[in-house]
């Protein structure tokens, strides 16, 4: 893949006929030991052609070991110089690659198999696919299945995701975890029958006294076949998660040319700290694990040792949309494509796409739940693992629940930033140098001492601190920075209705701020018992947020901070005015607002949340003082 400036001749291979040679070229930098790929030059004697090898084989025994290469069709080389901006010749090398028929890492078909199944379908005839991998998912508009669970195909038309059916449940699945079935007629009666046996079956195999197993009742039996499942998973799990560091992260560490560290830790995220602790994680099973007795096998406590470990978790999911992103972007660049499948054929592994296999820990999480749920199901309440496993299960739940409401929480950032970019005349630090989401929002009406002026003033209370701001007189949905509480160093108070001692008025659903060093006082009322009791709860909800953050170790990093911010300013470029459309009370309806019915239409909700006023006469009057008629 180097150009010719950065590549350094290794040496040379005799091809079979005689006089024939070929040129392998590969990174400069003296790596030896491993696997690499290389580029070769072939010429071969006997046809006077000259061809294009893109070589895997390990660097320390090049010369002598025969190598797995792709062959590019003649002519390839000669178009070497008519690339593009990137000065791609492997573009144009794999663009002739492709066109000669070669198919990569789609298992579901390449574009012209995608047509043939989109006629099939119209035509009237079923479509049949069987699922390569397991698909979980918590998406009700998306179809779960296990590996070897067979789908009846009824929509192929877009690429990624494909629309199928099992039994009575339909939904969405990504074309990559299935391959097509090869005898399409082959009848479902079977397959069908299998699945109703299977989930009918427990009930009458118990009530009958039978035996699935060798001297095993139905319920050991299937602890057993669970127990089973959840240990070759786990191995499973292993093997991608090896073959994703050493088939890909290692050699793309080898080619600095291609790839930063920056863009290797978007794309690949903490995989590799997921893959040392997994094995460990795999080490405790096997020890736990009843080879002779599976279903004797005490596991239930592997999960509980290792509950908080599994929160690593967190970060890779929260990461996975951004790896997503950096990896189409590549993926626009055929060397990338190439690349990266030419590293799959290398680690002999299967036949699904590099994006499919960065889902895996993200489906994996999720199962974990699923699988203790099950073992639950089938162990005795007086099994020694019981207990355990219910904890377990318990635990699991609490880490996949904490995952998401990490992910929604970061989520949130980008509107909390579009919010802050969107309010005029702001001042000091972002919102997001202290916080991460926006616990309530609202108006009251504020009295500060020592002015004790009254002033009608939108607040907005996140975690760690209270915004206020001041609405537009004329443009009611634009907003001015005013301030800001600091709720760390705040203490709420319910005040009582009739005269406050400090500021000597009379007041009605009000509650006061006091900082704790007592010399900053607020005081805030609202226009409705009901709401100046939503604040209290509020307040409340805050702190209890902030104590769980402190006890899950939950915040944002600077990277994200600062790109949540760049991608707010990028939306309001510099020198053009900002198009405020109702940012908060959007903000705001997204976020499930509780004083504002979700059921109406937006126009009619933003009338509603708009304080009811009388009509002004300021343009009545400016027009009776104007000087002139037209």
């Amino acid at each position: 893949f180097h150009t010719a400036s950065q590549t350094t001749s290794l040496g040379v291979l005799h091809c079979p006929h005689e006089g024939s040679t070929c040129n392998i070229h590969g990174p400069s930098d003296g790596s030896d030991g491993d696997a690499t790929l290389y580029t070769v030059l072939l010429h071969d004697a006997q046809d006077s052609l000259n061809h294009t090898v893109f070589c895997l084989c390990p660097s320390s025994v090049l010369p002598c070991l025969p190598v797995t290469a792709v062959v590019v069709p003649d002519g390839a080389s000669e178009k070497a110089g008519v690339g593009d901006e990137l000065g791609s010749e492997e573009d144009l090398l794999y663009e002739e690659f492709r066109s000669a028929g070669h198919r990569f890492g789609h298992p579901g078909g390449g574009g012209g198999e995608q047509l043939a199944i989109n006629e099939l379908i119209s035509d009237g005839s079923v479509v049949y696919a069987e699922a390569l991998w397991d698909h979980v998912t918590m998406d009700d508009q998306e179809l779960g299945f296990k590996a070897g669970d067979v789908i009846e195909v009824v929509d192929a038309t877009n690429k990624e995701w494909w629309w199928g059916r099992i039994m009575d449940s339909e939904g969405w699945f990504p074309a990559s975890f299935v391959r097509l079935r090869v005898n399409q007629d082959e009848p479902m009666e079977e397959y069908l029958a299998h699945l109703e046996e299977a989930q009918a079956g427990e009930e009458g195999r118990a009530g009958l006294g039978l035996l699935l197993g060798p001297g095993l009742p139905c319920k050991e039996q299937m602890r057993t076949n669970v127990i089973n499942e959840i240990m070759s998973t786990e191995r499973d799990y292993i093997k991608h998660l090896k073959d994703i560091c050493e088939g890909y992260i290692k050699q793309c560490r080898k080619r600095t040319d291609m790839f930063t560290e920056e863009q290797l830790r978007t794309i690949f995220g903490n995989i590799e700290e997921i893959y040392r602790f997994q094995r460990k994680f795999l080490k405790g099973l096997e020890k736990k694990f009843n080879k002779e007795q599976p279903h004797l096998s005490e596991i239930g406590c592997c999960f509980l040792e290792h509950q908080t470990d599994f929160q690593i978790y967190s970060e890779y999911c929260n990461n996975h949309p951004n790896a997503c992103v950096q990896l189409s972007k590549l993926m626009k660049v055929n060397k990338y494509v190439f690349f990266f499948e030419a590293c799959r054929l290398l680690q002999k592994m299967i036949d699904i796409s590099l994006d499919g296999f960065l889902l895996t820990p993200v489906q994996k999480i999720c199962k974990y739940p699923l699988q203790l749920a099950e073992l639950l199901k089938y162990t005795n309440p007086q099994h020694r693992d019981y207990k355990d496993v219910e904890a377990a299960l318990n635990a699991m739940k609490n880490v996949a629940r904490l995952i998401n409401e990490r992910k929604r929480r970061l989520e949130n950032i980008d509107k909390i930033a579009q919010w802050q970019s969107s309010i005029e005349d702001w001042e000091g630090e972002d919102v997001l140098s202290r916080s991460s989401e926006l616990i309530f929002s609202g108006e009251l009406t504020k009295l500060s001492q020592p002015q004790a002026k009254s002033q009608q003033r939108m607040f907005f209370l996140f975690d760690h601190q209270m915004v206020y701001c001041k609405k537009d007189l004329l443009r009611r949905d634009m907003l001015y920075y005013k301030g800001r509480m600091d709720m760390d160093h705040m203490e709420m108070i319910d005040v009582e209705d009739g005269k406050e001692k400090d500021f000597n008025v009379n007041v009605k659903n009000a509650l006061k701020l006091r900082s704790l060093t007592g010399d900053k006082v607020h005081l805030l009322c609202a226009k409705k018992p009901e709401q100046k009791q939503r604040w209290l709860r509020a307040f409340a909800d805050e702190r209890r947020q902030v104590q769980h953050d402190r006890e899950t170790g939950f915040s944002l990093t600077e990277v994200q901070k600062k790109q949540a911010m760049l991608n707010a300013c990028k939306s309001h470029p510099a020198g053009k005015p900002k198009a405020v459309t109702r940012p908060y009370y959007d903000f705001l309806l997204r976020q499930k607002h509780p004083s504002l019915p979700t059921a109406l239409p937006q126009q009619q909700v933003f009338m509603l949340a708009e304080p009811k006023r009388k009509a002004s006469t300021f343009w009545h009057n400016i027009g009776r003082l104007a000087p002139f008629k037209k």
